[in-house]
């Protein structure tokens, strides 16, 4: 289990490192840009959503993804919204405590996915805003596409 442990710490830092300032409609098209052209170098066939809890800011399906990808989506980034935390840091706190997303949380399964691949849009001093997701590799695949991403734009 240490390996979850430690997994789920340097998720906690990502998130805790990879904030905001602000973030406005331009700043969702140049990071929707940027995963696309990483995910292209690739070859992958992911789908990419970037979205407030009302309102999509950029999307795009990626050549080899599937019409499942867009609700793997929905799902990853509801869970953002529910928990204020990436979906791969839900993951692994379920998988440490042997549940899952499912009735016994009160959460629906058809609208909720704890599986990697969705991260908060936090804006300092305001809280999470937006999520990014993407959807069609492995669960850590999706997290770390992002999240290296989000290490080059706010880090740089």
């Amino acid at each position: 289990m240490s390996d979850i442990s430690d997994s789920e710490k340097e998720v906690a830092a990502q998130e805790e490192r990879l904030v905001f300032k602000t973030f406005s409609e331009s700043d969702a098209w140049d990071l929707g840009q940027r995963l696309v052209g990483r995910a292209l170098a690739h070859e992958a066939p992911v789908v990419i959503n970037i979205r407030t809890p009302n309102r999509t800011l950029f999307h795009a399906a990626l050549p080899g993804s599937a019409p499942d990808n867009d609700m793997w989506a929905r799902r990853k980034s509801n869970v953002v919204f529910h928990f204020h935390h990436a979906s791969y840091a839900i993951e692994l706190a379920h998988k440490r405590k042997g549940r899952t997303i499912g009735p016994e949380i009160g959460l629906d399964i058809k609208d909720f996915a704890d599986h990697g691949g969705s991260f908060p849009v936090r804006i300092k001093d305001t809280g999470v805003f937006a999520a990014i997701t993407v959807s069609g590799l492995a669960s850590a695949d999706d997290h770390g596409l992002i999240v290296a991403v989000l290490d080059e734009m706010l880090t740089a």
